[in-house]
């Protein structure tokens, strides 16, 4: 997971950006809408209360988060939307699994595949990439908040499965059953998160140095800001100084 945390909080603030201009509102949206489709209630939805989350994070309005569910219960007309995953390759052999939601499924492959090729990636076959990657909760710490030790003590009580202590983070992992407990324990103790998801975690990674490691970050950067796009995985691992050293680059 090297690199993820550290990508985790660039992604994070620019999401505060983003917000400002609509867009991880459109994203987070159609993710509530989606998911209300199982239920209005987010005591029996864990997708839909992720989502609620996500929207809190980034200080969405009730009323918007209302009006998603609304229709995705039916209460109100909308669109509805497809979920779709791709299988990618980016530079440097890093594996790429691609979430997203979509209107239109034919328009979206044709985009995605556009993004990847004038980024040296390129679609795979459905699956060639997915079963490199297990559904995990994520939780990632800047080391300075706590030590490893007291970490590892508040984290295994409330049920995580695995701490690491890679760069300038601890990664806290667990079970997507566990997620909230874990999550919890440690939002008891005061402690700030960098990010808290259910996500997808590589079982291996590749290491990518150099212009590879710039291509790719600008990769998911690309992918990333398509609306259609809800999250990308990747099983790079990138320095935390060459991650840094491209942000700055890219402004």
């Amino acid at each position: 997971m090297s690199g993820h945390s550290k990508w985790a909080s660039i992604k994070h603030k620019k999401g505060a950006a983003d917000a400002k201009r609509g867009a991880a509102f459109t994203k987070i949206i159609r993710e509530i809408t989606t998911a209300a489709k199982d239920g209005g209630d987010p005591d029996k939805n864990p997708r839909l209360r992720t989502a609620m989350a996500r929207a809190k994070f980034i200080n969405m309005p009730s009323v918007n988060v209302e009006n998603a569910i609304k229709k995705g219960t039916g209460e109100l007309p909308g669109v509805v939307y497809e979920n779709v995953t791709f299988d990618a390759y980016g530079p440097g052999g890093v594996a790429l699994l691609i979430e997203g939601l979509t209107d239109n499924k034919n328009r979206t492959t044709a985009e995605i595949r556009n993004i990847l090729s004038k980024k040296n990636g390129s679609l795979a076959g459905a699956g060639s990439t997915a079963w490199m990657f297990a559904k995990k909760g994520f939780v990632s710490i800047e080391k300075d908040k706590i030590s490893e030790e007291q970490l590892m003590d508040i984290a295994l009580e409330a049920g995580a499965d695995d701490i690491k202590s890679e760069g300038n983070y601890h990664e806290v992992t667990c079970a997507p059953t566990a997620f909230e407990a874990v999550k919890a324990a440690i939002e008891a103790k005061k402690i700030p998160v960098v990010t808290a998801e259910i996500t997808m975690v590589p079982g291996s990674t590749v290491k990518v140095v150099g212009n590879d490691a710039k291509t790719v970050l600008d990769l998911l950067s690309a992918l990333e800001d398509h609306e259609d796009v809800q999250a990308v995985h990747a099983n790079f691992d990138i320095s935390d100084e060459e991650i840094e050293k491209a942000a700055q680059a890219a402004g």
